[in-house]
């Protein structure tokens, strides 16, 4: 089925493409200001778009996994028509809330559409082996295209303007979208609910303690991740004084590293070689990339330009690969269901996942907003941590380091010996 993991990954660029690299349109947006609101809305526009696709997906997730399977592809050409009406629409926009209305609501939610059905017919396809592998090269794709896109997006707003770049985009989004989902089949299981009474989704797993632990770690991991996608181009221009030909590249260099990360980490998670246990996998990423914002972007000295591009590659191979360790928590708590002998729908479980993202995305989207009006921290102003970022920084190191923290913390006491008191 390897048609369908590639035609699956070209539709999920278009799905998050525009989120992953809106820090290019957001310095546009701030530098030339001719919108009516607050200039400051514009920060949080890249990660509400993430948090509402997200947010949505558990609800799309339980509509197509089975009495609506059938009517998979009939939602992804919907949600098409809807993402590509809301980019057109906001090339006219006059006011920054008419911007956060159409990039961040409504084309995020045509974009769950797609995202949501096609993703689905992936994990059916590989229910059995290969799951968090054929995940991890899917999310590749979208790393590609968050590493293409920058300079696409820098080269046609610099000769054309913003308009006409919308405009562009519009099209990009229509034709290579509706390409994929003719190509990517629905699961003959599937279809066949369509003449059967479908099933209840199985909710047994809701009593269980991983999915709270995991869904707690990828909140914290995401409120960290659109961070540096949203403000690390207007950081190398407000800081770091670089041109902005050279904060676009900060942000290429940022994504790029996700497209090997996502298949390493998602080959990791599926290996049966490697003593890793799921909960170790999902810890590395999160922990990894605290080390690289605590290390590199904090003590980034202003005018300097070698520890930035060192923090947007190792933050972007750590931060970018975390998602295709999912697909080894999917098998965890699959594990755990059978031992209990209770059903599970992966589907709808992976679905829940990417709520619980979605809710991690749009919290950090506004903490950012905050943190970014709320000064400086009295240290060195020669480094990251001194400038109006430095709350930014703290907040992103100590986010990611929650993340990881939850699970290994899990992971310990579970492997811990237990103590007993000796006998009097």
């Amino acid at each position: 089925m390897g048609c369908v993991t590639r035609t699956c990954g070209l539709s999920s660029t278009d799905t998050t493409g525009f989120a992953m690299t809106y820090g290019v349109f957001q310095e546009h947006y701030f530098n030339n200001w001719e919108l009516d609101g607050d200039r400051d809305i514009t920060g949080v526009i890249g990660t509400t778009a993430n948090g509402v696709m997200y947010l949505s997906m558990p609800f799309l997730f339980a509509l197509f996994t089975r009495r609506w399977a059938h009517r998979r592809q009939l939602a992804a050409l919907s949600g098409t028509a809807i993402a590509c009406a809301s980019f057109f629409l906001s090339s006219y926009s006059t006011t920054v809330w008419h911007l956060l209305v159409t990039q961040g609501i409504t084309s995020a939610l045509g974009c769950a559409l797609v995202y949501s059905a096609t993703t689905l017919s992936l994990g059916e396809w590989y229910s059995t082996g290969n799951r968090a592998l054929a995940y991890g090269i899917v999310l590749s794709c979208k790393n590609i295209v968050g590493t293409g896109c920058p300079f696409m997006f820098r080269a046609l707003i610099d000769a054309c303007g913003s308009q006409t770049t919308l405009k562009v985009w519009t099209a990009i989004v229509g034709s290579t979208s509706i390409v994929a989902i003719f190509l990517i089949p629905t699961h003959p299981s599937q279809l066949s609910i369509r003449t059967t009474r479908a099933r209840r989704i199985p909710w047994h797993f809701l009593r269980h303690r991983s999915i709270y632990f995991y869904s707690v770690a990828i909140i914290f991991q995401s409120s960290s991740y659109g961070i540096p996608q949203t403000y690390l181009s207007t950081y190398a221009r407000d800081v770091a004084s670089l041109s902005q030909t050279s904060g676009t590249l900060m942000l290429a260099l940022f994504n790029a590293p996700g497209i090997v990360a996502s298949s390493f980490f998602g080959w990791l998670s599926d290996n049966k070689r490697i003593s890793l246990s799921t909960q170790t996998v999902s810890a590395i990423p999160p922990i990894c990339s605290a080390i690289s914002t605590f290390l590199f972007w904090g003590f980034t000295p202003q005018g300097g330009i070698a520890l930035l591009i060192v923090f947007s590659a190792t933050f972007g191979f750590f931060a970018g690969g975390y998602s295709a360790t999912w697909g080894g928590m999917l098998k965890q708590m699959e594990r755990e269901s059978a031992e209990r002998n209770e059903a599970i729908d992966p589907g709808m479980l992976y679905g829940l996942l990417n709520g619980v993202r979605g809710i991690g995305y749009a919290s950090g989207g506004f903490a950012g907003m905050e943190l970014l009006n709320a000064g400086t921290i009295p240290v060195n102003p020669r480094f990251g941590y001194g400038t109006s970022y430095g709350p930014l920084i703290l907040f992103t190191g100590v986010s990611s380091l929650l993340g990881g923290w939850v699970v290994l913390w899990r992971e310990i006491r579970r492997t811990a010996p237990r103590m007993t008191l000796p006998a009097v």
